[in-house]
This record gives structure tokens, sequence and C-alpha cells, in this order.
């Protein structure tokens, strides 16, 4: 809130500045810039790399292509392409073949686009030697690589490299400081320095250019300087959370496939649906989000304690054994269909 702060339009917010140096330098790359979410962030890099008609490549799974509203067709032109692999996770035995011939009926593929941690596909996280795979494959085929890193800093504590690491492997990446590194708001979006001027461009015409915006990248900067190595704590209280809920009766769960703070699970079909067991936990004051028919997911994150996971278990264990199926389907959200 007292933040030194000056027209980012303009590129005069010295804080901004700062962050989006601080980012860049971080991940070795040129240049950065400041966007308002991960939507937006990931839709800045699609257009820096695709011209309408183009597609891109990207796991079935994938936030770009499942939960930004049809983003790369209404605002770039882009086709979205899915590709199914284990986990949400691309590999190049997937990717061979996809890669469409330069004739004037197919679509120009142009982008190859991944996600790490992985949402829908369970949290997971890429290990160094598959991102670098993956990359040497897109260079080898003339495509741009892009990835969508919404819960990055978790995939870098838990897969034990650098962002400089991962950094090497793309030619951009949407990083989002809203979530596990716990800010009220805000992305960026690293690159080379052509692509980001391209990519500030294309944030005016998105609608995301901001003014004195200094008071949220202070938040980012607090964020990466104090709230990256405690991410292990948020996976170690996603561990300890499957393991309370599998020794739940009628919840299904595999406490070995917990990777980050991403807890995903079933609940057998003959105690009702996720979304009456979401607004049962509501209730009790637990938060979950269902993702449709069964399966559930649970978020640990900075707010949380470990104190909360007994308490939270506990309510699990109360609202299955009381029952919730004859719930009506109230409260659905955007996970819930």
């Amino acid at each position: 809130m007292t933040a030194e702060v000056g027209d980012d339009v303009m590129g005069e917010d010295p804080t901004v500045n700062r962050l989006e140096r601080f980012v860049a330098d971080m991940f070795g790359h040129e240049a950065a810039v400041f966007a308002c979410s991960g939507t937006q962030s990931n839709q800045m890099g699609v257009r820096v790399h695709c011209l309408p008609g183009d597609e891109l490549l990207i796991n079935e799974t994938g936030h770009i292509s499942n939960f930004e509203g049809g983003a790369p067709a209404a605002l770039s032109g882009v086709t979205v392409r899915t590709i199914v692999a284990p986990d949400g996770m691309l590999d190049v035995d997937v990717l061979e073949g996809k890669v469409r011939v330069n004739d004037q009926h197919y679509a120009r593929t142009r982008l190859v686009c991944l996600e790490n941690t992985t949402n829908l596909g369970g949290g997971h996280v890429y290990p160094l030697k598959q991102l670098q795979r993956v990359s040497d494959w897109a260079k080898t085929n003339s495509l741009k690589r892009h990835l969508d890193g919404a819960r990055l800093f978790n995939a870098i504590v838990s897969g034990g490299y650098s962002a400089a690491d991962v950094g090497a492997c793309f030619d951009t990446i949407s990083i989002c400081f809203s979530k596990g590194l716990g800010c009220p708001m805000g992305s960026i979006l690293t690159g080379t320095k052509d692509d980001i001027v391209r990519a500030r461009r294309i944030r005016k015409l998105f609608g995301g250019a901001l003014r004195q915006s200094g008071i949220v990248a202070a938040a980012a900067i607090y964020a990466l300087e104090n709230n990256v190595v405690r991410l292990q704590d948020d996976h170690t209280h996603a561990r300890q959370l499957a393991a309370g809920l599998a020794a739940i009766e009628g919840i299904r769960i595999d406490v070995e496939r917990v990777k980050s703070n991403l807890v995903f699970f079933e609940i057998e079909a003959t105690h009702g649906l996720a979304i009456q067991l979401a607004g049962a936990l509501r209730e009790q004051g637990v938060l979950v989000g269902p993702m449709g028919g069964q399966r559930m997911r649970v978020v640990t994150h900075l707010d949380v304690t470990t104190a909360d996971i007994p308490t939270a278990v506990d309510v699990f264990r109360q609202c299955m054994a009381q029952g919730f199926k004859d719930r009506p389907l109230a409260g659905s959200g955007p996970y819930s269909k």
C-alpha cells in the first residue's frame, strides 16, 4: 500500500519496473510485462506467437484450452489442438506426428503449450528432463514454446530445479502471483525483448494496461522474496490431507500421486455427487472444488495451517458418515458441471 508508484502504461511505475526486471533476470529472459491475470498473460503469449488461422498444441487438460473462455479463438483466431497424455504432461512420444504439413488446407502448427504444475492433470510436476525434451522437439520442428506457469514455483520447489532451468526451455512463460504465492492479483509474462514489446501492445489491446499498479506489483515482489520456500509447507499439508482422506470410507485417493498443493480424489457414486458433498462441506467451513461427477479438488495454501488439516479431515469424515446425496444441486461452480 505504500509502494512507490507511477504510470505503468507509460513505463513510469518504478515498482512494476522493478518486478519485471526481477522476474526476467530470475528466469534468464530479456524482459517481462506485468498482467492482470494468468488468463491474460497466457493469451498475450498465444497472440505473440501465433497469427489467425494458426494452431497450438496442448494437453487435453490444459487450462488454456479448458478454462479461458475460448480465448485463443475469440482473441487471436487460433485453433486449439488437444492431445491426450498422462497426468496432463506432454512428452515427445505423443507430440511426434502432430505437426501439420505445410499445405494451404491445414492450420499452421505454430505453438506448443505446457502447464506446470498441471491443474486438471492432478497437480503433477514436470521433471526438468521432460521439459528439455519437449523444448528440443519444438525447436527441431520450428515451433514456439509457451509455458502456463500458474503454479510454476510449486513445480520448482517440488521438482528441485531452478527458475533459470525452466526459462531456458521456453520462449515465453506466464507466472501467476495470486495462487500459491498469495498475492491479491496479478501475473507476468517473460520472454525476449522483442516478444515482450509485442506483448505489451497486446496487453493494451486486451484491456490490461494499468496505471499506478505498483501497489499490486509490490505484493508480487514481497511474495517472490518471502513466499517461495514456504511452498513446501503447502505440499506437506497436501500429503497430510490426502493421507487423512484415504482413511475415510467412500473416498478413493492415491496418496502417492499427490506431488504439490493440489489434492484430487473421488467419492463413491453410492454416496452422491461431488457438488453435493461440496455444499455439505461448505456449511461446515471447508471449501473444496467439485470437478464434476464424483471428482473433487482441494488446494492447500498459505492461509491453511498445519492445525487446519486434521480439522478438515474430521469435517470430511462427518459429512461422509452423515450422508449428503439428497442435497439439492445448488452453488455449482466452473469446475462442477
